[in-house]
């Protein structure tokens, strides 16, 4: 049996290029996978407030949405300043 660039086996450079091949497929698919499960659990959830707000604007966005009431909203901006 003849193994050669016109025999119609594989070489073992294709046989290299195929293995690495393989391993960069599997590697895009879990990539991919893990993307889109990351993106599925965050969908829904509020969107993070940042570290630039101070205390007195995180009170009065939650004045503002309705999570506290007046009197404590006032009490705590008294507490604050």
């Amino acid at each position: 049996m003849m193994w050669g660039p016109y025999s119609g086996g594989w070489s073992w450079g294709g046989m290299i290029f195929g293995g690495i091949l393989m391993i960069l497929f599997w590697v895009a698919l879990i990539a991919l996978v893990v993307w889109v499960v990351r993106l599925i659990n965050r969908h829904g959830q509020p969107p993070r407030e940042g570290p630039s707000q101070s205390p007195l604007d995180i009170a009065k966005t939650r004045y503002a949405r309705g999570e506290i009431t007046r009197e404590q909203f006032e009490q705590l901006k008294r507490d604050l300043m």
